[in-house]
């Protein structure tokens, strides 16, 4: 029995480590649509609509990111190609970045939109920084994204945060983006690469139901218009 007990308190760790990505799509889907239902003062629909990817950071630690360590796991997901809808997610993580990046409380939630091919091809590489590889912008506010600056328009990627209640655009600068590889593991019984879980029509998981749902709800079909990059 006394070996029993011993064996299951040493796999629980593990088991729960099992669910961790699954509960974290969940917490990236309940992100996803609290921002959503507050258009006004959201992520602006015709941004959403001419996305070519998006990337949803939920409960990111602010204390873990004033060390340098990882402080951040998430998922991407991108326009099927030829096809309406969402891919099957990919994980990500992220590491590092500029102080300016903590803008109080210790957790935010953190969104991107990456608004041209050259941004999804970058964001589909095993790693790159924030940018440096890529240029990144604060994202606008608010139902549509007539107030852009040029610095908007031009941007690869748009970002945005959500911080004890404030949603607000974020000019987040230095930071790496990585897969995850262990966590793609976990959701799909191999160690798939982003780019393949993105590009080649993966089956999602099902408990990415909530979150692709929420996506094809708000921003269902191809990109509307052609992108100013």
């Amino acid at each position: 029995m006394r070996t029993l007990l011993v064996a299951t308190l040493a796999i629980a760790p593990l088991l729960a480590k099992d669910h961790e990505p699954a509960q974290r799509l969940n917490e990236a889907a309940t992100v996803f649509s609290e921002i959503m239902a507050t258009p006004d003062k959201g992520i602006p629909e015709d941004m959403l609509a001419n996305a070519h990817c998006i990337v949803i950071v939920p409960n990111l630690k602010t204390a873990a990111f004033l060390v340098g360590g990882k402080y951040g796991k998430g998922y991407l997901s991108c326009r099927n190609k030829g096809m309406t809808g969402w891919s099957a997610p990919a994980t990500v993580r992220i590491e590092g970045g500029s102080v300016g990046f903590q803008i109080g409380g210790s957790e935010t939630d953190l969104v991107m939109l990456i608004m041209n091919e050259r941004g999804m091809d970058k964001l589909l590489s095993s790693k790159f920084t924030l940018g440096g590889e890529g240029s990144v912008a604060a994202g606008p506010v608010g139902r549509t994204a007539t107030a852009q600056t040029d610095a908007q328009m031009h941007a690869e990627i748009l970002s945005w945060s959500r911080s004890q209640g404030l949603f607000a655009g974020l000019a987040l600068e230095g930071a790496t983006l990585r897969q995850d590889l262990d966590d793609n593991m976990t959701l799909y019984g191999k160690k798939l690469e982003n780019r393949q879980i993105v590009t080649t029509r993966v089956r999602a998981p099902k408990s990415a139901a909530r979150l692709l749902s929420l996506l094809n709800r708000y921003s269902p079909r191809e990109r509307t218009t052609p992108p100013s990059q």
